[in-house]
């Protein structure tokens, strides 16, 4: 082989190492679609900050004893490790990624962290790579097969838009305050909150919105064909209404400041100027009992716990195994933050 065979064989050979690399960081690179069906989180934990959330049998969470920062754990509060030490909330998860509102911050001041910039990100589920997706102030979010639906807050008032996961096809819905946290079937349920609190279905297949129930409610929580809602005309009692049957039962009249629904479990703040309390019911209403005294907030629930926080203790998270009595603190967090 000659000098000029030898110069065109090598330029033959460069040239396709780095096609082979540019398909490669392509490849890399792409943004995996979710598979159908996909839901981000329970509309439970949404309207309650979104501060875990249960995907495929492992827990994300915002470690309180860590500054919120973005930790992991099996279910059963096992293997608990930190992913990434920005201080998040409305935590998502589908397919390949977690998907969370940052709050600018960053539970560490080392070398990489992005500090005093608001963010709705993805990351891998191991914490890495985080991309922001936009800068919106994020009031709550939601994941919808491949389409995150977003309530943000911006200079001229609310922003309800929604936009692909590989944040393109952006598309604005409303310029009102509508909840996307309640979503089953590629429908997200909201209350009304212009000129009435009814509850509607946007179909996310052509974002068309229906009228479902001439209801009076706030925070529905679909939950085996109920809703679940605070009765706004009632002083904010808890009840569900039976879709099929289209029936309504009063759960408790107790006002209620916050609640979640899971596992055949309701938990709610009972607010009362005397007597606050933490309550635990079966989802008929039947079987409560006190949990906690005081003022509670942030009613998280995976499938075998629920967590929950004083109203004006945001540092301790409190936990308790669906149905037990009593609580504790949520130690094997604390535990397993890194030494400083």
């Amino acid at each position: 082989m000659n000098t000029k065979q030898k110069r065109v064989v090598t330029i033959v050979v460069v040239t396709l190492l780095l096609v082979t690399l540019f398909t490669v960081m392509i490849l890399l690179d792409r943004v995996h679609m979710n598979p159908e069906g996909t839901v981000g989180n329970t509309a439970g934990n949404l309207n309650n900050s979104g501060l875990f959330c249960e995907y495929n049998g492992t827990v994300y969470f915002a470690n309180s004893y860590d500054g919120g920062s973005l930790y992991a754990m099996s279910a059963d509060e096992t293997n608990i490790r930190k992913l990434n030490s920005l201080v998040v909330q409305n935590i998502l998860a589908g397919g390949k990624y977690l998907y969370y509102f940052q709050t600018g911050s960053t539970s560490t001041s080392g070398f990489g962290q992005v500090q005093g910039m608001k963010s709705f990100d993805r990351c891998n589920l191991n914490g890495k790579g985080t991309t922001a997706l936009t800068k919106d102030v994020v009031v709550s979010a939601q994941l919808v097969n491949n389409y995150l639906y977003m309530l943000t807050a911006t200079n001229s008032g609310p922003s309800f838009y929604k936009v692909k996961i590989d944040n393109t096809d952006k598309t604005p819905l409303a310029a009102l305050s509508i909840n996307p946290a309640c979503a089953q079937d590629g429908v997200i349920y909201y209350n009304g909150v212009e000129s009435d609190h009814y509850l509607y279905a946007l179909n996310t297949a052509n974002d068309t919105t229906t009228e479902i129930w001439a209801g009076n409610l706030w925070y529905p929580i679909l939950s085996d064909n109920y809703v679940y809602y605070m009765d706004v005309a009632e002083n904010y009692r808890l009840c569900r209404y039976s879709l099929s049957q289209g029936v309504i039962e009063v759960l408790t009249n107790d006002r209620v400041d916050c609640f979640n629904v899971g596992s055949g479990y309701i938990y709610y703040q009972k607010n009362d100027s005397v007597s606050p309390q933490l309550i635990c019911m079966r989802t008929d209403g039947s079987n409560a009992f006190v949990v906690a005294e005081g003022n509670y907030t942030d009613i998280n629930m995976t499938s075998q716990c629920v967590y929950f926080r004083a109203f004006d203790d945001q540092l301790t998270t409190y936990h308790s195994f669906l149905g037990g009595s009593g609580y504790t603190d949520f130690t094997a967090a604390m535990e397993a933050v890194p030494a400083k």
